[in-house]
């Protein structure tokens, strides 16, 4: 199997780091519509590549045929995706719903989320519940990924996030749905800013 890379693009988003074909869909700060409308409930994304090729491979291996042990070469990669030089204060992983996470034996964000935590040296907060199961997101447009997930989580303890800087962890960005929702519920916690990082994330942009 090839060794995954980074993903690679000619423009990104400056917040949410959606990759385009041309400058045309940015403003003059580099920002995409999405996060200037307040579609994207967090304040910065990045993914340390395209959910393509050998990364998909290794993360289906990880996610679905339960080989815990690549968390350790996954997280090595996600790592990439994060800045050395911001601070944040306590790492949270995006959350499972409990029937999920039983019938999977592990809840795969939790897991890299440990590793970040370990390796930055912050606390690893379970401040985030999923409190409903939600239909499966793959076939879904942006907007009816928005709809699935709204209301879809809550706070375990309301003091745990407040007046921090929340490092999200999550396997894969699609859309930015459920980070957007996970945010939304972090921030009315008091969380003064939330970070999404992944491994990968999807590419959406339409090729001609």
């Amino acid at each position: 199997m090839a060794s995954p890379v980074p993903h690679d693009a000619d423009y990104f988003c400056a917040v949410c780091h959606a990759p385009f074909l041309n400058d045309f869909p940015l403003d003059e700060h580099g920002v995409c519509a999405a996060c200037r409308s307040g579609l994207q409930g967090f304040d910065y994304a990045a993914s340390f590549g395209m959910y393509e090729g050998a990364l998909r491979d290794l993360i289906h291996l990880y996610k679905y045929s339960g080989m815990r042990p690549l968390a350790k070469p996954l997280a090595g990669y996600l790592q990439r995706a994060i800045p050395v030089d911001v601070p944040f204060d306590a790492v949270v992983a995006v959350p499972l719903y409990w029937r999920k996470q039983w019938s999977r034996g592990f809840n795969q964000s939790e897991l890299l989320a440990r590793l970040v935590s370990d390796h930055r040296r912050i606390p690893l907060l379970h401040a985030l519940r999923r409190k409903r199961a939600t239909a499966t997101q793959a076939g879904l447009a942006s907007a009816g990924r928005r709809r699935n997930v709204t209301g879809a989580f809550e706070l375990r303890k309301r003091p745990q996030v407040a007046g921090k800087r929340i490092l999200l962890i999550d396997d894969v960005m699609t859309t930015g749905a459920t980070a957007s929702a996970c945010a939304a519920v972090l921030k009315r916690g008091g969380a003064t800013s939330v970070s999404l990082f992944t491994v990968a994330r999807v590419d959406r942009r339409i090729r001609p």
